[in-house]
C-alpha cells in the first residue's frame, strides 16, 4: 500500500491533527517532567505526585465521553476542537502562575476537562476522511507518533533545560505557545467533514449496531474499556513515578532521567506509527497481544537490570513498544466496531474508562504505595497491569478489514484544501 501524495487534504489534515495532539500530550506531560523542581519549591510529597497526575485523568476522562458525545449529537467537530487547543494552551501558563499545590492542582483538573474531548474527536474527523486501507496508520500516527515525539521525546529535553536555565514557570509558560499556533492552523486548513450518515446506514447494516446505547453490548468495546484500564496505569505511573525512581533510587542525574525519558519517547513515536500500521496486514488481534506482553520488559528492567544506564535504556526501549496498543485499543477497534456516528462516543468510552480506572485511580494508589513502602511499588504495580492486559487481548474480536472481509466504509471526500 501506497500512501497518497503528501499535497492530498488526507495527509495533511493527519499532520495537523497529529502534531495538535502532540503538543496536547506535551503540556500534559509537562508536570512529570518537572516534577523534581516542582516538589522542592511547593514541598509535595509522593501522594500529592500522584493526585496531579489523577485529577487531571479524572477530568481527562468525563470530559472525553460528555463533550465525545456532545459532538456526536452536534454532528460538528471543528469548533470543539478550536476550543480544546486554545483552553488547555492557557491552563498551561496558569499551571506556571501557580504559587501553591491547590492552585496547580486546579489548572491540572481544568487542562483534562478541555484536553480530553481531543483525541476522539481528532480520531472522529480521521475516521472519516481516511483511506480504508490506511485506518490502522492515521490512527497510529495521530494518538501515538506525534504525541511521543513531541510529548514524551522532545519535551522532557527542552522542559528539563528550561527550567535549569530559568525555572519551572518559565517552562510551562513556554509550553502553552504552540497549542496557539495549532488552533489558527484548524481554523484556516481544517474542513468539518461531511456527514457519515450514509455510510452508517451500509455500517449498520453489517454490525447490527444502531442506535447509541448499542456500543454498550459490544464485547469489543467492553474489552477495550477493560484493556484500557490496565495498560492506561502501565502508561501513567511510569510517566508520574519513572522520573522520581530513576533520580532517587537507581541515582541517574536530571539529565541522564530526562535522556532515558527521551528514548522511550523515541520509541512511542516509532512503533506508534509501526504498530497499527502492521496491523492493517496482520490483524489487530495478533498485534495488540504480542505489544502487551512486550511491554513488561520496561517496568522489569527499571526494577532489576543493574548495569549502564545505556543498557538500561535501551531495554526500556524494547518495554515501551507497548504504547503501540494504544491507538489500536482506544482508536483503531472501536471505530471499527462502530458506525462513525457513535465514534466518539466509543472511543471517548473506552478512554474515560481507561483514565478513570487507570490515569485517576491508578497514580494515587501508585503514590501512596510508594509512600508506604518506596518508588518500586508503582513500577511493580505497572508489571501486573501489562500481563494481565495480554491476557484479555486474546479476547478480542478481530475487526481489521484485511481479517474480516468487510471493507471499511466511509463517505466520499475532496482532495484539495478549501
Amino acid at each position: 500500500m501506497s500512501l497518497k501524495g503528501l499535497g492530498s487534504y488526507e495527509n495533511r489534515l493527519l499532520i495537523i491533527l497529529a502534531v495538535s495532539f502532540g503538543f496536547a500530550f506535551f503540556d500534559r506531560n509537562a508536570v512529570n517532567y518537572l516534577t523534581p523542581y516542582i516538589v522542592g519549591e511547593l514541598g509535595l510529597n509522593n501522594a500529592q505526585v500522584g493526585l496531579l497526575g489523577s485529577v487531571l485523568a479524572l477530568s481527562w476522562a468525563v470530559a472525553g465521553y460528555v463533550i465525545g458525545r456532545w459532538s456526536d449529537a452536534a454532528g460538528v467537530r471543528k469548533p470543539f476542537l478550536v476550543g480544546i487547543l486554545l483552553v488547555f494552551s492557557a491552563c498551561s501558563v496558569l499551571s506556571g502562575l501557580a504559587a501553591s499545590f491547590p492552585i496547580l492542582l486546579a489548572a491540572r483538573l481544568i487542562m483534562g476537562i478541555a484536553e480530553g474531548p481531543m483525541l476522539p474527536v481528532c480520531l472522529a474527523i480521521m475516521a472519516i476522511e481516511s483511506s480504508p486501507t490506511r485506518r490502522g496508520l492515521n490512527t497510529g500516527v495521530i494518538q501515538s507518533v506525534f504525541s511521543s515525539l513531541i510529548g514524551a521525546s522532545i519535551a522532557p529535553l527542552v522542559l528539563v533545560q528550561l527550567a535549569e536555565w530559568f525555572n519551572w514557570r518559565v517552562a510551562f509558560y513556554l509550553a502553552g505557545a504552540p497549542g496557539l499556533l495549532c488552533a489558527l492552523a484548524v481554523m484556516r486548513y481544517v474542513r468539518e467533514p461531511r456527514s457519515a450518515d450514509v455510510a452508517d446506514k451500509k455500517a449498520a447494516a453489517v454490525t447490527g449496531i444502531g442506535g447509541p446505547w448499542a456500543i454498550f453490548r459490544e464485547r469489543n468495546i467492553w474489552l477495550c474499556c477493560a484493556i484500557a484500564c490496565l495498560m492506561v496505569p502501565w502508561l501513567m505511573l511510569h510517566q508520574t513515578f519513572l522520573p522520581l525512581f530513576l533520580t532517587k533510587m537507581r541515582h541517574l542525574s536530571n539529565q541522564q532521567m530526562s535522556q532515558v525519558m527521551s528514548v522511550l519517547g523515541v520509541c512511542a513515536a516509532f512503533v506508534g506509527f509501526c504498530g497499527p500500521a502492521l496491523s492493517d496486514r496482520l490483524g489487530r488481534k495478533p498485534v495488540i497481544f504480542g505489544l502487551c506482553s512486550i511491554s513488561l520488559a520496561t517496568p522489569l528492567a527499571a526494577l532489576y537490570f543493574q548495569g549502564s544506564t545505556l543498557i538500561l535504556a535501551a531495554l526500556m526501549f524494547i518495554g515501551w513498544l507497548g504504547t503501540g496498543t494504544f491507538a489500536l485499543f482506544m482508536g483503531v477497534i472501536p471505530t471499527e466496531t462502530l458506525p462513525a456516528r457513535h465514534a466518539a462516543s466509543g472511543m471517548g468510552l473506552v478512554m474515560g474508562a481507561g483514565e478513570v480506572i487507570g490515569g485517576f485511580c491508578a497514580p494515587l494508589l501508585g503514590g501512596w504505595a510508594a509512600d508506604q513502602t518506596t518508588l518500586a511499588a508503582p513500577i511493580k504495580i505497572a508489571a501486573i497491569c501489562a500481563f494481565s492486559a495480554a491476557v484479555l487481548c486474546l479476547f478480542l474480536k478481530e475487526t481489521a478489514p484485511v481479517k474480516v472481509g468487510i471493507p471499511a466504509i466511509r463517505p466520499e471526500s475532496a482532495d484539495s484544501l478549501p
